[in-house]
């Protein structure tokens, strides 16, 4: 018999696509790991540097190829494709190209991986993955975006260092859109099982006050634009936030984590918008329902209502 093993395309070779194989690869997280990518020198080149290197990782053959024939047989095929953003640019502005990129991009996917998980990961992701599920007729759960996973890897990147803990002590979340109107969920944010808001410091004061948690939320949703004028480009975090999903869903880890999900929000209608979801080998299990304030609810539907008016605007959904 045929020993079937796990296999995981990436469609860019760019910043973002490179680099989440990398963190892959890394961690192991396929037997194969294929690049797609209509630049031929640049996919070959970046598929045979990542090959160069399998001697300092888990064991695992790396393709490279132009040839949309390199992903079939995928378990996962994670879409990494867009259009750049530029220092200035919202993530929004970069909708209308990204969008049409999409059109171009998804069907010959689809034909030769139509098994797959498929994992948006491209900006603006929350919209791209809405007009991704309405054209392609892929089923909501096996094909999301990578949503608000990456700011909430930030987020509990910056109350730990605020608080002086681990990071992974810190279990709080990023909802709604993976942009300007995001919300952070605080008041079901822990520390050790204890309320983040009673988290008090080594002199016994509450490190976690109103002033800081909006210093935090503020710092948070601008990370991108701070990192973008610096450097070009974001891609470490971004790749290993893409690598940890692709994990959940292959180990089948039912690892909750805030994906963009095609949801029917009351009053609003259909949006792409991350909540926490459980993660696993069927793509969304299920949906965390997460207790909120009144605040944290009208502030998540003013997201949705802002995905909704951007989806629209580019007549998707």
């Amino acid at each position: 018999m045929e020993t079937r093993t796990s296999k995981v395309s990436i469609v860019g070779a760019g910043a973002v696509g490179s680099t989440l194989a990398y963190a892959g690869l890394m961690r192991g997280f396929a037997r194969t790991v294929a690049l797609y990518d209509i630049n031929k020198a640049k996919v070959e080149a970046e598929a045979l540097d990542l090959a160069q290197g399998i001697q300092f990782m888990k064991e695992a053959t790396v393709l490279g190829s132009n040839d949309v024939g390199v992903v079939e047989g995928s378990d996962v095929v994670v879409v990494t494709a867009g259009a750049k953003q530029q220092p200035g640019q919202t993530r929004m502005d970069l909708a209308e190209a990204t969008i049409s990129l999409m059109d171009k991009v998804m069907p010959p996917l689809i034909d030769v991986a139509p098994n797959a998980i498929y994992i948006l990961v491209t900006n603006p992701v929350d919209v791209v993955t809405l007009a991704a599920i309405k054209k392609s007729g892929m089923a909501p759960d096996r094909m999301f975006g990578s949503g608000t996973v990456l700011d909430t890897s930030r987020l509990r990147h910056q109350v730990a260092a605020e608080c002086d803990v681990a990071v992974r002590n810190v279990h709080a979340y990023i909802a709604g859109e993976h942009g300007d109107s995001e919300v952070a969920l605080w008041s079901s944010a822990t520390i050790g099982g204890l309320p983040l808001t009673q988290w008090t410091g080594r002199d016994g004061n509450v490190v976690m006050t109103e002033e800081v948690r909006e210093r935090i939320h503020h710092d948070v949703m601008r990370s991108a634009y701070t990192i973008i004028e610096g450097k070009g480009a974001t891609n470490y975090a971004v790749g290993a936030a893409g690598a940890r999903i692709v994990e959940a869903v292959l180990n089948d880890q039912r690892h909750i984590l805030p994906v963009s999900t095609l949801i029917d929000y009351p009053g609003v209608g259909e949006v792409c918008m991350s909540l926490p979801a459980v993660i696993g080998r069927n793509g969304v299990e299920n949906h965390a329902m997460v207790n909120m304030t009144d605040e944290e609810s009208a502030a998540l539907e003013a997201s949705a209502r802002a995905i909704r008016a951007t989806a629209e605007r580019f007549g998707v959904g």
